[in-house]
């Protein structure tokens, strides 16, 4: 298992098993950014390692990006990776308002 922080300032390819406009099989609420995961990895929750695929208005079923952060997660096992298209970035503000649709449920951080 590699620690989600050595991702940052890396290129990525992302599987998106949801893509935006999707809705959570569970719990229902919609995805409003791509979301996925990088494969072959396994991170603290024994899954692979998710992605928050920002920086596009169309939904995707892969992508190619640079992480730009970790979300961190406190209260849970389950970090997420912030991916974005090579050139792109986003303030932490913009990134918290982003993933506030699933992240409103955790204590969390976001480390660059």
């Amino acid at each position: 298992m590699k620690n989600p922080e050595s991702y940052i300032g890396k290129k990525v390819e992302v599987l998106i098993d949801r893509p935006l406009g999707s809705s959570h099989p569970t719990h229902k609420f919609t995805y409003k950014v791509n979301y996925g995961y990088v494969s072959n990895t396994i991170s603290s929750d024994g899954e692979e390692l998710d992605v928050y695929f920002l920086g596009t208005d169309k939904p995707l079923n892969r992508a190619e990006g640079v992480c730009i952060a970790v979300v961190h997660r406190i209260n849970d096992e389950d970090d997420k990776l912030v991916v974005v298209p090579e050139g792109k970035n986003f303030p932490d503000e913009e990134i918290e308002e982003l993933i506030e649709f699933q992240e409103k449920w955790f204590k969390h951080k976001i480390i660059r």
